[in-house]
């Protein structure tokens, strides 16, 4: 049995987000810079170059911040 999902409004600041838009955000004491991969409900995927993975520790180009912990560049 599942659930229905929830509708929730968007806020203005997520809705005004698209792809291949640019953000910065801290990880781990390193200030990254990337583009929009794609737009979820309380996050983004971000495209980061290889060497910011490198310093972050991620496991690829790709991660998750939440949209409270970017801001747009």
């Amino acid at each position: 049995m599942a659930f229905p999902r929830k509708e929730q409004p968007v806020s203005d600041f997520v809705s005004a987000r698209h792809p291949g838009e640019q953000i910065s955000f801290m990880r781990h004491g390193v200030h990254v810079s990337g583009s929009i991969h794609k737009i979820l409900d309380n996050s983004v995927i971000v495209e980061i170059s290889e060497s910011d993975a490198v310093q972050i520790g991620a496991a690829s180009n790709l991660t998750v911040v939440a949209h409270k912990n970017y801001t747009v560049v």
